[in-house]
């Protein structure tokens, strides 16, 4: 996965930051699941460009940032400047920080990336400290299922399962490698590392959603979907 957001770094950026899912969905979401975190030190593990780092930063956190694209990382220094650590980690290697390092680890949409989480999920319990916190967004594992179905594959929904799409943003394409699994395979890994589930959840959309992205929301008759799947598991 190292560098596969490089050819389409910039278009990503500028597609991340006002689209429906990142901006009025999936960083809203994290953002209320993680509650006050003035003077947290958070690890913004798959960083990106930046964006949810220079949010947590503005309610107070000291944040670090690790991505695996370096061209994702170059638009997250611009975004930050010197204000946050930012370093190029693959998150299948071990991660290059001392045990109990981090308050919390937030994790958003980067595990889907992964065919094995349990390695990386270690690394994240091995530097959180006692009480800390890992929050983690996911592609729906119920609305992947169903998009591959009409698609035509045949895939079963119980089965971890690689899914090959190219992307083409900015001028660029990108061929990204996703590794869909069930719900029950995210908790086991996750009680497995050690961790203990505390919220699941199906968030709705940020307020001003449903009026700024209409022809998103033709044919539902509120604000909810099935998009993201969210966690907070805590460290006993």
């Amino acid at each position: 996965m190292t560098g596969a957001y490089d050819p389409i770094a910039a278009g990503y950026t500028a597609e991340n930051d006002g689209s429906l899912m990142n901006a009025y969905y999936e960083r809203p979401a994290m953002l209320s699941l993680a509650g006050d975190v003035a003077g947290r030190h958070i690890l913004d593990a798959g960083c990106g460009a930046g964006p949810l780092s220079a949010l947590l930063l503005e309610r107070g956190a000291v944040v670090t940032g690790i991505d695996s694209s370096a061209g994702m990382l170059e638009h997250a220094r611009a975004r930050l400047g010197s204000s946050v650590d930012l370093r190029v980690v693959d998150l299948a290697d071990p991660l290059p920080f001392a045990d109990d390092s981090f308050d919390d680890v937030v994790a958003s949409l980067v595990l889907h990336y992964l065919e094995d989480w349990g390695p990386t999920l270690a690394e994240f319990r091995r530097v959180l400290r006692p009480g800390g916190r890992l929050l983690v967004s996911v592609e729906h594992p119920f609305a992947i299922s169903l998009m591959r179905r009409e698609a035509g594959e045949r895939v079963s929904y119980f089965a971890t399962s690689l899914r090959t799409e190219k992307w083409e943003m900015g001028g660029g394409t990108a061929e990204l490698r996703f590794w869909d699994r069930p719900l029950h395979a995210m908790t086991d890994a996750f009680t497995a590392a050690g961790f203990r589930v505390a919220v699941i959840s199906e968030p709705d959309s940020a307020p001003g959603a449903r009026e700024k992205f209409p022809e998103d929301f033709a044919g539902f008759s509120g604000t909810r979907f099935l998009g993201f799947l969210f966690f907070v598991l805590n460290v006993d």
